[in-house]
């Protein structure tokens, strides 16, 4: 089993395998391998481990034969129903099959030529116009800062790379960096002269400030930017596949005349229209979420040899320890402990020494981080003299700052390649891939204690970062890095 599901993880470049294909795998595999039996703690995936509750899903299947046999209502009919429970206008809102197919058509509809974005963000924001031929200007977000971006040196890196299309996730996919709607709108007024300043805003309700930091309401009243929601993240329920966008009625309007009529499921609507019903309930699940995110951070910053970064997402993105390689440590956490999480090594500007770890109920976490601590030390460690790293406290376990504004530029490609260019900043120190690892084995050499440090990290520069790097799944990336 152990095998197979090694190769489920190399084959999915992009993103990480459902957890439907990993079941099947394990399945097959017959339970073999070390792998611990039942359910995955699933670490992995984004969602809302509160909502829906369970009264909702009992409601829900007791209607399973009705909403899987009948068509469900108009697009129009289900964003109607939503703006109501949100107190939007629909004619500022287009729905979508999830943020995805919104991104879909963002960037077959309203994408000139370019798209500025940081990176380390959400893949679909890098591939998906790579994918139709644009070029993508990418800022390094500097690890040594905490992977925060600073919206003016982002609106010099756009004017230097004379983009056309501006994104921002706020909070961050993976660190969960958040900017203020302060520096938000400062930076969308800055770019005001761009065809679209997109601001994705999936994470933002896990966030403890998410009322006073979306633009929503502000967006609609400028000709030139775009919010993007998540529902399926919010809900829990990543499977219905729903999210919206919110932009003045021009934009909204021309992304909704050209979605399908029936692209929202019945499932979609069901839910839609249940919460006018169970508004406390989903606030109750948002609040418990950012209680969780705060134990998990302290649980995980405890752990000797790690760095956990300050989030507002329902997800935590975690250094590893000197010499140890995300990948080998997430499979040995799968097959030896059915615990998933989310290897970075993929993720444009990251890189395998880290994880993105989502925020969990407290009994998962006791279960995540047991796992942790016999595949990384052989057993329990004591704790960590420093609980975590704060953002701008400088380099962490003696990691050298080199100038900033270390240009990386892609080889010439020919047309109608897309072309990427790379702002680097600070960048990160790369692990060198360990080989294979015995189960059972720890993979610290010697477990870490209280006041012992790990190793110095070397400074490495962007060709030996290129060395570092896994696969994007997107062949521009890779040739681009690779060197």
């Amino acid at each position: 089993m152990a095998g197979d599901i090694t190769t489920l993880f190399r084959a999915s470049t992009a993103h990480s395998p459902s957890i439907a294909m990993l079941d099947r795998a394990r399945g097959a595999g017959g339970g073999g391998g070390g792998g611990a039996p039942g359910r995955i703690a699933d670490f992995c995936i984004p969602c809302n481990p509160y909502f829906p509750t369970p009264a909702m899903f009992e409601q829900l299947g007791g209607r399973l034969r009705e909403i899987l046999t009948y068509y469900p209502s108009s697009a129009e009919t289900i964003t109607a129903e939503l703006c109501q429970t949100l107190g939007l206008n629909p004619q500022t809102v287009a729905m979508g099959n999830g943020s995805t197919e919104l991104i879909t058509w963002i960037d077959h509809l309203l994408v000139r030529e370019s798209l500025a974005v940081p990176v380390p963000t959400f893949g679909r924001w890098t591939d998906q116009p790579m994918e139709t031929g644009k070029r993508v200007d990418m800022m390094l977000l500097p690890e040594a800062h905490g992977f925060r971006l600073d919206p003016e040196a982002f609106v010099r890196f756009v004017r230097a790379r004379r983009s056309r299309t501006a994104v921002i996730c706020n909070p961050n996919n993976p660190d969960g960096g958040l900017l203020s709607k302060d520096q938000v709108l400062e930076l969308c007024d800055a770019l005001q002269d761009l065809d679209l300043v997109v601001v994705d805003e999936s994470f933002l309700e896990f966030s403890d400030a998410a009322a006073g930091t979306s633009i929503v309401e502000e967006a609609v009243l400028r000709p030139h930017v775009l919010v993007l929601r998540s529902l399926g993240k919010n809900f829990g329920l990543h499977g219905v596949r729903f999210g919206y966008l919110v932009a003045n009625p021009a934009l909204a309007g021309r992304v909704r005349s050209m979605l399908p009529k029936w692209n929202l499921n019945s499932f979609a609507e069901a839910v839609v229209f249940m919460l006018r019903d169970h508004r406390p309930e989903y606030e109750e699940s948002l609040r418990r979420a950012r209680q969780d995110r705060q134990e998990m951070t302290a649980c995980l910053s405890a752990l000797p040899g790690l760095t956990v970064y300050p989030s507002q997402g329902n997800f935590v993105y975690v250094r590893l320890p000197v010499g140890v390689d995300g990948a080998v440590l997430r499979d040995r956490l799968f097959t030896e402990h059915s615990v998933l999480v989310r290897e970075c090594g993929n993720k444009v500007g990251s890189s395998s020494r880290f994880l993105r770890l989502v925020v969990r109920p407290p009994h998962e976490v006791r279960q995540l981080v047991s796992a942790l601590e016999r595949v990384l030390y052989g057993g329990p460690a004591q704790p960590a003299p420093v609980a975590a790293a704060a953002p701008g406290a400088g380099a962490p376990h003696g990691l050298q700052l080199v100038p900033a504004s270390v240009p990386v530029m892609a080889p010439p490609q020919l047309a109608p390649q897309p072309q990427v260019q790379v702002q680097v900043q600070a960048p990160a120190s790369m692990p060198v891939p360990l080989p294979a690892q015995v189960p059972g084995q720890p993979l610290v050499p010697a477990p870490l204690t209280a006041g012992t440090s790990p190793a110095a990290v070397p400074v490495v520069g962007p060709m030996a970062m290129a060395r570092g790097y896994t696969s994007s799944g997107t062949a521009a990336v890779d040739r681009l890095v690779s060197g």
